[in-house]
């Protein structure tokens, strides 16, 4: 059954993740591409994107772009990721070298836009962990905050990951902010005591912190939207929605 915009009230939801790499941009697509099978509009933002390439039409980010992908309708490249950097490296350090000041209110604004449409799900992806910093006095969580959007967090499954996800938790609350659902995405396709881990994630998390898990995402060769969408829960998420 498809479900149709008047089924459910729009959904927005801040997609963090406990260190870089994560897979917070599988996540988020795998995400999108449930509702776009499913009939619903998607939305996708992208605020700041560092390690961008030179095209003919600007700095293009592939991140970015996969989110772009998922959007229905159709947005353009800026609406996504406002702001976007060459190299690889942490935003601010990557804004102070382009010469270029990185706020809060600079990256609200699109933000706000993106949501003001309405989509049945919008879906907003920081960078890196809870707290990258987008200059001496402000950080990503911030633009989070502000928006004030459940957050959804994205757990990359390896060596360290329970300290990460608890850690990421309380900063997340700390600040004031919901916890919608949580993802295992499984980074290390050779972890040791695997299920041990994730039973232990399971525990603090869905048990004791009373945070749904969206699901568990396997170590795939070739991760694809449809493939990582397959492994997620999107009826959980637009239920923690509506409570």
């Amino acid at each position: 059954m498809t479900d149709s915009p008047s089924d459910r009230p729009p959904a927005a939801f801040f997609v963090t993740g406990t260190d870089t790499d994560a897979g917070k941009t599988l996540m988020t697509s795998g995400l999108l591409y449930a509702a776009r099978a499913r009939g619903l509009t998607t939305a996708a933002g992208k605020p700041v994107a560092s390690g961008s390439e030179r095209t003919s039409h600007g700095l293009r980010n592939a991140d970015a772009l996969a989110l772009q992908a998922q959007c229905t309708p159709a947005l353009p490249y800026d609406a996504v990721n406002p702001v976007a950097f060459e190299p690889a490296i942490a935003p601010h350090i990557a804004a102070s070298e382009a010469g270029r000041e990185l706020s809060v209110a600079s990256l609200l604004a699109p933000m706000q836009t993106l949501l003001a449409a309405n989509a049945d799900l919008t879906l907003i992806e920081g960078a890196g962990g809870w707290r990258v910093p987008l200059r001496d006095d402000a950080c990503l969580s911030d633009l989070a905050v502000a928006l004030n959007l459940p957050v959804i967090l994205v757990v990359g499954v390896r060596l360290g990951a329970i300290n990460h996800a608890r850690l990421t938790l309380e900063a997340i609350e700390r600040d004031g902010l919901k916890v919608a659902g949580w993802v295992a995405n499984v980074v290390d396709a050779d972890m040791s005591r695997l299920a041990a881990n994730l039973a232990t994630l399971e525990e603090w998390l869905s048990r004791r912190g009373g945070i749904p898990c969206l699901g568990l995402v396997p170590y795939l060769v070739a991760p694809t939207p449809e493939r990582v969408g397959a492994c997620l829960d999107l009826n959980v998420l637009l239920e923690s929605h509506e409570r």
